[in-house]
């Protein structure tokens, strides 16, 4: 039924589509932290391991021998660090902030936003005084969620080879670290990405973590196959006990062990850059991506690691990986994810990245889901190649009605560097087609030389626009040795030819069979670092007239119908049956929900509300989504547990605060005033606890009674006064 009520939606809205005006593009993004203004002074502080590459340079001219076969896979993963970004409203003001980690003996920033208070699009550091520093930690990703359903985000935040930090926000902006008691440290593991989401339907928040392997002092399983499953570590999956205590779950839960280890039938640990959690079935549970890298295995075909790893949820929070019959067995170095509806089918795709078409020929790419549990590998098409990416994030940054593409990437492989990624903007052709071209003039900055690793987006200015954030673990502030990357993969129709370029780091003498150092140097001929990795906040100009809106989801946990809870009698004489009204709590983040938006005479978009995604980092959760030159539209949530809530005739412009009325309009009702009856109340308490307004508490309630007669027949059986 729910299939079919789609697809007939779905035709009569491409019947209609002439009505509504969508362009593609018109918009710019301008970075105000460029050269540390708009009070940006984030740098990336390297990793103590960063030393075992210095030395490799001083001890340059090395030979082959000792540099292809020891040194490189010797050389340190990522030691520049391994930063995320996360955007979010810490203190519920109304405007988004930034947080970012940063390398050991540096503080992790928090960037709080000074444009409701002060009228300007700047920022001030608080990272120290809220007590989220983190200053002894080398920090990588970072997610979060409301963990207690108090009303604030908590942070969780990775740690490279050692306990991560859980910081419980107070309320009175500042943070206290509960690692200790929480129980959510997960040891000395190599973690890059988090994802919170209620796996098992209770209300709270639970996170799973992506491990990487032990330890980033080599790169064994980057480079190497065979022999490196040693390495490999687990990922978890911690369950949130209430009180603020997590209990490790991860074997129970199903997701500690994967398939295709080496050889068919053996499991084992995977080597994880990113997770991210989305119900992409819409049975009204959350489910697990995992990108899993194939790295060194690509020279050994039967060494199979590297996959789009899929565990579908039961519902009660355990898992089966389904990747194999999802069509998700497809080899790659998978590292980054991010979830949109890019046809505007109603079912949940999804956006991958990968090496790319320059380094290692497996393009960052979209999978479309094909609406029956599995996704098709459309390819780029036109694009004909796509660069390297790590974080990815998906939004409609022209606010024509469709999901588009901003992803990042860059890399060091000590011989060379990759700078091939100048700010990927993937624009989604036409109106909803999933074709996706490169917006060449959107991202004014050329992000080639910054090696980007977190990616996310939000509304940093509340202008109906979405915003970019993104953070480098270093930069190449003077490239002397570049060369076009299309010397050695030769041209293509792609427009990221022009763009994409190789650093080159040494230099072959055939001569003496050895490899020199040939960057830059300082008047004592000592190898100078890379710059430190940078912070860049892009603002877009929102000036293509098209409109927007937003929502902001909260859930019933900790408002709604507690077990101390008295409804109260307002006169209904239905009153004493108040104990029969759901029961059903949904975290206050509305994590793991599906929102969907219908512009006047437009397609519909549906986007899931996530935990944490991209690469080690986490976008705002408030829903945005265009509308074109519509006046407005409808706005449908499919909340976990599969209760469905809606709200018409929403404006442009309009960004509102829906909150969870665990009222399903397609369960069985004695009569229509017992479902009108269950909605009222539940938005009264609602506005009682200022979440709502008398006005918008109204308009939901009138919407659901809609929504109800649409769903039932009008005055059919079950329906009547």
């Amino acid at each position: 039924m729910r299939t079919m009520f789609r697809g007939l939606a779905y035709g009569v809205l491409m019947s209609t589509l002439a009505g509504a005006t969508m362009a593609d593009g018109g918009v710019t993004f301008t970075d105000i932290a460029d050269g540390g203004s708009a009070g940006i002074t984030y740098e990336r502080t390297p990793s103590p391991r960063s030393a075992i590459r210095d030395q490799i340079l001083a001890d340059s001219p090395l030979s082959n021998f000792q540099f292809f076969v020891i040194r490189r896979p010797n050389s340190p993963q990522k030691g520049r660090g391994a930063p995320g970004v996360a955007i979010f409203d810490y203190d519920r003001d109304g405007d988004l902030y930034i947080y970012v980690p940063n390398g050991p003996g540096s503080i992790n920033s928090l960037y709080e936003n000074q444009w409701i208070p002060a009228g300007s699009m700047s920022f001030v550091d608080v990272g120290s005084a809220s007590g989220s520093g983190a200053g002894d930690q080398d920090s990588s990703g970072v997610c979060f969620g409301d963990i207690d359903n108090d009303g604030d985000e908590d942070l969780y935040v990775l740690g490279t080879g050692e306990p991560n930090r859980l910081f419980e926000n107070l309320g009175n902006d500042t943070f206290a670290d509960i690692t200790a008691t929480a129980g959510v440290g997960g040891g000395s593991r190599h973690a890059v990405g988090c994802s919170f989401a209620d796996f098992d339907g209770d209300g709270r928040l639970d996170v799973v973590v992506g491990n990487s392997y032990d330890g980033w002092e080599h790169r064994l399983p980057t480079f190497r196959a065979g022999a490196t499953y040693a390495f490999m570590e687990h990922n978890q999956l911690f369950h949130n006990l209430g009180g603020n205590l997590f209990e490790d779950r991860s074997a129970a839960a199903g997701i500690e062990n994967v398939s295709n280890m080496n050889q068919p039938g053996t499991t084992g640990a995977a080597f994880t850059w990113a997770i991210g959690t989305a119900d992409y079935d819409r049975d009204g549970d959350v489910d697990i991506f995992s990108m899993d890298n194939q790295g060194g295995a690509a020279l050994a075909p039967e060494d199979v690691r590297g996959w789009i790893r899929l565990y579908n949820n039961d519902g009660s929070g355990n898992f089966t990986e389904v990747t194999a019959s999802a069509g998700l067995q497809v080899q790659g170095g998978w590292m980054g994810v991010a979830f949109d509806d890019f046809n505007c089918d109603g079912n949940i795709d999804f956006f991958a990245s990968d090496l790319g078409s320059y380094l290692g020929g497996v393009p960052s790419r979209p999978f479309m889901s094909q609406g029956d549990g599995s996704f098709a590998d459309v390819g780029i098409g036109a694009l004909a190649r796509t660069p390297f990416g790590w974080g990815v994030a998906t939004f409609d940054y022209d606010n024509d009605g469709d999901g588009d593409v901003i992803y990042h990437g860059g890399v060091s492989i000590l011989t060379f560097i990759i700078a091939d990624n100048p700010g990927a903007l993937l624009t989604n052709t036409g109106q909803c087609s999933g074709i996706f071209d490169y917006d060449a003039g959107a991202v004014l900055k050329n992000h080639v030389y910054r090696m980007v690793q977190g990616v996310a987006v939000g509304d940093l200015n509340n202008d109906g626009f979405e915003d970019i954030v993104s953070v480098s673990n270093f930069d190449v502030d003077d490239p002397i040795n570049r060369l076009p990357l299309t010397l050695f993969v030769g041209p293509s129709p792609s427009p990221f030819d022009p763009l994409a370029v190789v650093e080159n780091v040494y230099s072959g003498l055939p001569q003496l069979g050895s490899r020199t150092y040939i960057g830059k140097v300082d008047e004592n001929g000592v190898a100078v670092p890379h710059a430190n990795g940078t912070l860049s906040v892009e603002i877009s100009s929102a000036d293509n007239g098209n409109g927007g809106v937003a929502f902001d989801l909260v859930g019933s946990a900790g408002i709604l119908f507690d077990e101390d809870d008295d409804h109260g009698d307002d006169g209904d004489d239905d009153a004493e049956d108040d104990d029969d009204f759901p029961m059903i709590r949904v975290n206050r983040d509305g994590i793991g929900a599906v929102v969907s938006f219908t512009p006047d005479g437009g397609l519909t978009r549906t986007k899931p509300v996530d935990g944490g995604a991209s690469y080690a980092s986490q976008s705002s959760v408030v829903a945005n989504f265009g509308l074109g030159t519509s006046a407005g539209g409808v706005v449908e949530i499919e909340w976990p547990g599969n209760i469905r809530n809606r709200l018409d005739d929403v404006q442009a412009g309009e960004r509102l605060t829906l909150p969870f009325i665990p009222c399903d309009p397609a369960a069985t009702w004695e009569k229509r005033n017992r479902f009108d009856k269950c909605v009222r109340e539940s938005l009264k308490e609602y506005k009682e606890e200022d979440v709502i307004d008398s006005h918008l508490r109204n308009r939901l309630r009138a919407s659901m009674l809609r929504f109800f007669d649409q769903i039932q027949g009008g005055g059919s059986s079950g329906s009547g006064n």
